[in-house]
């Protein structure tokens, strides 16, 4: 499961999992770290939601899953949170818990959802998701990403 640690203090470490997100003008900058690629990218949907929503305490009515192609490392994270931005206006969905696993030739993702409508709106819902300073990668300890979500 993935968590969430809004301390802007705290640094990623080894074996560690969170995320952070910096609201700016008209835009949000999330940063997520784990110890591994498909964690790191659980964190960034987190990350994600929370900027417009809280999810705590929600049951999820549905579980959906998400299979996305290999790609670079870059691409998966922006086709991932394109993937959220348009099954929450498509449908509605908000994630409210979130895995993805490797699987051969791409990324599984499952999605545990409830309707936009059964969830606290905290603020702007993002509707896009930008390419500048985009970045997925590995590091010393564990994997990490930043993207700015428009709103």
């Amino acid at each position: 499961m993935v968590g969430d640690t809004s301390d802007p203090g705290q640094a990623p470490r080894r074996d560690s999992s969170g995320h952070r997100s910096v609201a700016q003008e008209d835009d949000v900058r999330i940063e997520a770290w784990a110890a591994s690629r498909e964690h790191c990218l659980a964190e960034a949907v987190v990350a994600m939601v929370e900027c417009f929503a809280d999810v705590s305490g929600v049951r999820p009515t549905a579980v959906d899953r998400i299979r996305l192609e290999e790609t670079s490392d870059d691409d998966l994270l922006a086709a991932l949170l394109d993937e959220i931005l348009y099954r929450l206006e498509a449908y509605g969905e908000v994630p409210v818990d979130v895995e993805a696993d490797e699987a051969e030739g791409g990324l599984d993702v499952r999605l545990a959802v409830a309707a936009l409508a059964d969830v606290r709106v905290t603020g702007e819902v993002p509707v896009d998701v930008g390419w500048d300073d985009l970045r997925l990668s590995p590091g010393p300890y564990g994997w990490s990403c930043a993207v700015t979500v428009d709103g």
